[in-house]
Parts: C-alpha cells; sequence; structure tokens
C-alpha cells in the first residue's frame, strides 16, 4: 500500500520517512544555494542546509504480509507538479505541520481535500518547541471533526508508526462509510410484503 508523507519546507518529512523505513531510504536532497535564499523561509530552520527536489522513498513492513511504500514529496510550491504523480494509487497521506509556521501546510491540505484523498494530520515535535491545543490546530486548519490530529516526533520510528497506525484507520472508517452510502437496502421478505393471512393460527392446535 502507497503512503504519501506531505507537509511544508522543512516540516520533518525526509526524517519521519527515515524512521519508519525497513530499508535505507532514498532521498533526493539538494543543496540549498543562495538563489533559494529569498524564496524559502528558514527562519524555524536554520540550520537546514538541503532539500528534497522530488521525493522520498522508503518502504515499511507491518504485522503479517502488510507493506507500506512511503512517498515523501517535496514543501516548496516550484516542486508541486510532482504531487499528482506521488499521490495516485495512494491509500492515503500524513500532513506534517509545524506550528510555528502552521500556514505552510495549507497547500497540502488543500490538495488532498480537492482530491478527496484520506489524511490525517501530524502536528511535528521539534525539540523544545510548546504545542498549542490540538482544537486550535484543527481551528486554525479549518478540519472538519472527522480528520484525526496526532502529535508525532518525526525521529521516533515507534512515534511515527502510531502516526500511520492511525492514518490506516481512519482510512478503514472512511471506507466503511462509503460502503454504507451506496449499499442496497435490504430486500424486505414474503412476509413483511404481504403479512399472514387475518385469522390465521400458526399454532399447532389451530392447523
Amino acid at each position: 500500500m502507497k503512503v504519501v508523507i506531505a507537509g511544508g519546507f522543512g516540516v520533518g518529512k525526509t526524517t519521519l520517512v527515515a524512521s519508519i523505513s525497513d530499508i535505507p531510504p532514498l532521498t533526493t536532497e539538494g543543496h540549498m544555494t543562495t538563489v533559494a535564499a529569498g524564496v524559502d523561509d528558514r527562519t524555524a530552520v536554520q540550520a537546514k542546509t538541503s532539500t528534497t527536489v522530488a521525493m522520498d522513498f522508503g518502504r515499511a513492513r507491518l504485522d503479517g504480509d502488510i507493506i507500506l511504500y512511503l512517498f515523501g514529496t517535496p514543501g516548496q510550491d516550484r516542486f508541486g507538479f510532482m504531487w499528482d504523480n506521488l499521490v495516485k494509487g495512494a491509500l492515503g497521506a500524513i500532513v506534517l505541520v509545524d506550528t510555528r509556521r502552521i500556514d505552510d501546510c495549507y497547500p497540502a491540505v488543500d490538495f488532498f481535500e480537492h482530491r478527496q484523498v484520506p489524511f490525517i494530520v501530524g502536528v511535528n515535535q521539534f525539540e523544545g518547541q510548546e504545542l498549542p491545543p490540538l482544537d486550535d490546530v484543527r481551528w486554525a486548519l479549518d478540519l472538519g471533526p472527522t480528520t484525526p490530529i496526532v502529535v508525532v516526533d518525526a525521529r521516533s520510528r515507534l512515534s511515527a508508526l502510531d502516526a500511520l497506525l492511525t492514518l490506516l484507520m481512519h482510512n478503514m472508517s472512511q471506507l466503511e462509510a462509503r460502503l454504507a452510502e451506496i449499499a442496497p437496502p435490504p430486500v424486505p421478505t414474503r412476509s413483511r410484503l404481504i403479512g399472514p393471512a387475518p385469522g390465521w393460527d400458526r399454532s399447532p392446535t389451530g392447523l
């Protein structure tokens, strides 16, 4: 199954893919140059010196034969042409959020909502950062009550796997809701259609 990891620039997508993957992750990191200095806001991530220019790829095996293929998207708008290809056939997505730059994830939320791709929001826990209440994050992103929001530490494998399991459960609930909408009404039985004859006694003494 294919899962997309999305979000803004420097939010931790590459880190999350690497922490989950059972294999050495494939990354397409490019060094940031002076040309990007006036385009990419590094105020909250000043130590960042490289950026994803195509995608990240990893693989994680869950219990049994369930294998997840993880595709991390590039965060900048100028690489947005990659998103349509990466999302094809995806089971769902995790939108990573840095609450210091919450508006950076708006394009990802809009993208998946528009394409009706199930997604959850993962609020990435950066070291030394105090997180706001999750209800405030939901309000800021204008999310409905059915979209899960979880706190995730992209550096922790267990934390990242918890986010993946939340996405899988959300996907199943979405699928069940859709099946309930298209399920045909129950076929009435003959007894429901005509009922017993008036005065008919079903007891042995009445036969």
